[in-house]
């Protein structure tokens, strides 16, 4: 399935270019999911017809979804007061019913992302247009799916759980109760949740699609979100350049500041890799099916090529291996790496990712850094101590 992520600043309009883009893939007879991640139902005031927590026909070859954060986190909830029984009653813990649960903080993300996962999945549509939070919200959802299924690695080693039957008896000795086989499986079940979402954002067919208004504030968010996109392996393939304001003849009016703002950052994305589209300011804001195929915004095409992060082998000319790691729009001040084990710390910017080294790199030492042309290439010097003929 083609999966389009599309997102930009907080009232950029994201969430009705999201819904338009949906409307126009439908009308071109593509089975089609918009799945939004707003809490209001602003999706459905752009469609002119209302989404909600089911998903629902919005017209011919168009679903569209708003998941219930709510509703699911009472859900999760129940499964595990019952999974946890035993240690509750051990506990004295008293039950809480469905109707006093409120979501706890990151409850609405974890739901939003099993949503993702479930719509990926389906067969019943062609495309998945995903209508993101707004940056850089969304950003650190993308980023939760890899994070989440560390930290559950570091906290609950699968490989413990092969020691099944010793826990007793390690029970017994360290004078504390062992995990429960529950917990195991919990664990199990949520890292297998997290690698299918994990699996959708690495997809070829998945690709980005950023949202805002071109001015001093949508310049800022779209300049800062680009190495966030490209630490996670994704490029944005459109720039959609959103309420357009049109040309003042006239001259001297009050649109002259707005609008030369408007061509400067028109002029600065062109330069862009990523194409630009512009979409004209309607003079109000977009509600039914005539106002949104009146934004024209741009068809559904094949995805671009996907972001590679390839290992050159530099040994016969340099004696390294250089690690090829696109970052464009990343500075170079604001760059850090750190090498802990098999893994690589990278942080541009506010943004940071713990990346697994390549097997051939795991057997070097790094032997130095450098960012040119938006791409971060790391030297690795083989060790003669692991690497054999290194040495010779």
């Amino acid at each position: 399935m083609r999966t389009l992520l599309i997102t930009g600043p907080g009232g950029s309009g994201r969430t009705t270019i999201a819904a338009a883009t949906a409307q126009r893939a439908a009308a071109g007879g593509i089975r089609t999911l918009l799945l939004s991640a707003d809490r209001d139902d602003t999706p459905g005031a752009a469609l002119g017809s209302p989404t909600g927590p089911v998903p629902a026909a919005a017209g011919p070859g168009l679903t569209t979804w708003r998941p219930d954060a709510a509703d699911r986190f009472r859900q999760d909830l129940t499964d595990f007061q019952s999974r946890a029984t035993n240690v509750l009653d051990l506990l004295g813990a008293a039950r809480l019913d469905a109707e006093e649960v409120t979501p706890l903080p990151g409850a609405e993300e974890l739901t939003f992302l099993r949503a993702l996962r479930d719509a990926a999945l389906s067969e019943r549509h062609d495309l998945l247009v995903v209508d993101l939070p707004p940056l850089p919200q969304a950003l650190d959802l993308l980023a939760l799916p890899e994070e989440l299924r560390r930290y559950l690695r570091r906290l609950l080693p699968p490989e413990r759980q092969a020691a099944r039957a010793l826990r007793p008896v390690l029970g017994r000795l360290a004078g504390v109760p062992m995990p429960a086989d529950w917990l195991y499986e919990t664990a199990a079940r949520w890292d297998l949740e997290l690698a299918a979402v994990e699996a959708v954002l690495a997809d070829p067919e998945t690709s980005v699609r950023l949202v805002a208004e071109p001015g001093p504030a949508g310049a800022d968010a779209v300049r800062a979100a680009t190495p966030g996109l490209a630490l996670r392996g994704l490029r944005a393939e459109a720039l959609i350049a959103n309420r357009v304001l049109p040309d003042d003849d006239g001259g001297g009016t009050w649109l002259a500041g707005p609008l030369a703002q408007q061509d400067k950052t028109l002029a600065e994305w062109r330069e862009r890799p990523d194409a630009v589209h512009t979409i004209p300011h309607l003079g109000r804001d977009p509600r039914g099916g005539e106002d949104l195929a009146a934004l024209g915004v741009p068809a559904v095409n094949p995805a671009p090529a996907p972001v590679e992060w390839p290992v050159a082998d530099r040994i016969a000319e340099d004696g390294v291996l250089v690690w090829h790691i696109p970052l464009p729009g990343a500075i170079r001040d604001e760059l850090d790496l750190i090498r802990r084990g098999d893994e690589l710390l990278i942080t541009a910017g506010p943004f940071r990712r713990i990346v697994a080294l390549p097997s051939a790199l795991r057997r070097c030492t790094v032997a130095g850094a450098a960012l040119r042309e938006g791409e971060l290439r790391i030297r690795f010097a083989p060790d003669p101590g692991l690497w054999p003929g290194a040495g010779r």
